[in-house]
């Protein structure tokens, strides 16, 4: 058993490779292998986001605080909430983040394939970004 305490956890400022605006990241899991899950509590300031990416073996959301929003390639813009339960299938290309006017906190579960649980791709333009 491995307990990793409350505060004790690192935490770390999302990169501007990877997010727009400022950012908090928790690890929660990080399974060793075999094992393949990952886990974090991702706070976004108002305004911040993810660039648009995709996960090889998909992707849960659990929005906790705040409002948020979420889209896939060719949908709409869909604003989230505390309690909603969010899943991006693999390969599926998407963003989330804080809406325009709360930070948003989720946590953000996903598995790793080979290794790999993330693919980064281009940021979320201010015009896409807008609802």
């Amino acid at each position: 058993m491995e307990i990793k305490r409350n505060g004790a956890r690192p935490q770390s400022k999302g990169s501007k490779d990877y997010f727009t605006g400022n950012v908090n990241l928790e690890p929660l899991i990080e399974a060793p292998d075999p094992a393949r899950v990952r886990a974090a509590s991702v706070t976004f300031e108002a305004g911040a986001r993810t660039t648009w990416h995709t996960h090889p073996l998909g992707q849960t959301l659990i929005v906790v605080a705040g409002v948020g929003w979420a889209q896939t390639e060719g949908g709409p813009v869909e604003e989230i909430r505390p309690g909603d339960v969010v899943w991006f299938a693999p390969g599926e290309k998407h963003w989330h983040g804080a809406s325009a006017g709360s930070a948003m906190t989720h946590i953000a579960i996903q598995e790793a394939l080979n290794g790999k649980a993330v693919d980064w791709l281009e940021p979320v333009s201010d015009a896409q970004y807008r609802r």
